[in-house]
């Protein structure tokens, strides 16, 4: 009898995370896609969906495991991977690259043929993802209202730079543009696509992933991954020893990074008033379609908190 309840929760507990990988994998999808999209980040999707915290222990945890690793520290380098949440980061991580590839090949058609629409469900996805970091927040003061300001007022600056254009950028510019794009990707409101458009290299990024340039992704990959675990140290300090202050600092950086979704704007970044009553209308489904998806994935993220609570 104890064999065949044994076997039953080993069956059942496999089937779990059967569907937890497929859920993360998903999940992954929908981050590698926003990545994409400049004016949006994929540490926004990871925020709504609640993995936030989990997401950057976990890549802190890995880098700091690969360091004690090349420094011979064999024992370290296991105790960080022992710590690192890979039924996670790797159907996660798969995702993402799945919607990279695709992506980079499908969402461009996609923006430039429906700049309008494609600009208002994401501005209307990420004003209904705002009170999430605040909600976060232990106690509202001051200090806190002003990081938020401050952070707004920082990202709304950045969301109003031209941007540029570099057709052959050398292997070392490729390098440096990852390791610094990677950190705005995991960075809920600083979107790592729109880093590379202003440094002039998101045309010519997404030409050689979806041509699979080998070396100009091979270095692209070793850049993403050196500034990745660099910045992820970091974060992880931000979120453990100042949280709320953390993310009162996100809330402004979602706000400010609303200029570059505005849906009416010129190549520069310049903006303007609505083209036409229909394109109102048009904007305004959109919106109301963005609001909707954030808040259903803001109810499944709350969700899966509950479940992990429950077993844990």
């Amino acid at each position: 009898m104890t064999t065949s309840k044994n076997a039953r929760h080993d069956a059942a507990s496999r089937q779990s995370m059967s569907k937890r990988s497929v859920a993360h994998g998903l999940q992954g999808l929908l981050m590698g896609s926003a990545d994409i999209i400049p004016g949006v980040s994929g540490g926004t999707v990871a925020l709504i969906l609640g993995i936030y915290e989990r997401l950057i222990d976990t890549i802190h945890a890995v880098a700091s495991g690969i360091v004690s690793f090349v420094r011979g520290d064999r024992g370290g380098a296991r105790e960080h991977w022992r710590r690192s949440d890979f039924g996670l980061v790797v159907p996660l991580g798969f995702g993402i690259l799945v919607a990279l590839a695709v992506g980079s090949v499908v969402l461009p058609a996609v923006i430039e043929d429906h700049p309008v629409a494609t600009a208002a469900i994401f501005f209307g996805l990420i004003s209904g993802a705002l009170p999430i970091p605040w909600r976060r927040i232990g106690e509202h003061g001051r200090r806190h209202r002003l990081l938020a300001l401050g952070g707004g007022v920082a990202a709304f600056v950045l969301a109003g730079l031209a941007p540029a254009s570099i057709e052959n950028p050398s292997l070392p510019m490729v390098f440096a543009a990852a390791a610094i794009a990677i950190c705005a990707m995991i960075l809920p409101g600083v979107s790592g696509a729109y880093l590379l458009l202003i440094m002039g290299m998101y045309d010519v990024t997404l030409e050689a992933v979806s041509g699979l340039d080998a070396a100009y992704v091979g270095v692209f990959a070793a850049g993403a991954a050196i500034g990745l675990g660099v910045f992820s140290k970091l974060l992880s300090w931000l979120l453990d020893q100042r949280h709320d202050a953390t993310m009162a600092v996100l809330v402004g950086l979602m706000a400010g990074s609303l200029r570059r979704l505005w849906p009416w704007q010129d190549e520069v970044g310049a903006l303007h008033a609505p083209d036409a009553a229909g394109d109102v209308a048009l904007a305004l489904v959109c919106v109301a379609i963005g609001l909707t998806v954030v808040t259903a994935m803001s109810r499944f993220g709350d969700r899966r908190d509950q479940n992990v609570e429950a077993n844990g």
